[in-house]
């Protein structure tokens, strides 16, 4: 399972986010996507429910989520914190 290609990013996420074992962490990333585990490796698959949920992907397509966009729905899809979306929103005042 790679980064942004396939589900490897969210399932590290989740790991180091909620303390859960790799097969644990991939059972949770598939059913907050919809999608088998099996599906989680599968490039292709991928590519297409990360244009759906708009959560970025290596090649983003004009107006797609990227960057700290891209986390903003990550966290929210995963219910997890991530650092840099907890600070902007502190630092912007943000209610997001």
């Amino acid at each position: 399972m790679g980064g942004v290609r396939t589900a490897g990013d969210l399932v590290a996420r989740v790991m180091a986010s909620k303390a859960l074992r790799v097969n644990e962490a991939k059972k949770y990333v598939a059913d907050k996507l919809g999608i088998s585990v099996f599906d989680l490796c599968d490039s292709q698959v991928m590519r297409e429910v990360r244009e759906d949920l708009n959560i970025g992907h290596v090649l983003a397509r004009p107006g797609g989520a990227i960057g700290i966009e891209a986390k903003f729905r990550i966290a929210k899809l995963l219910d997890i914190e991530i650092n840099s979306v907890k600070r902007f929103k502190e630092r912007s005042e943000c209610s997001l």
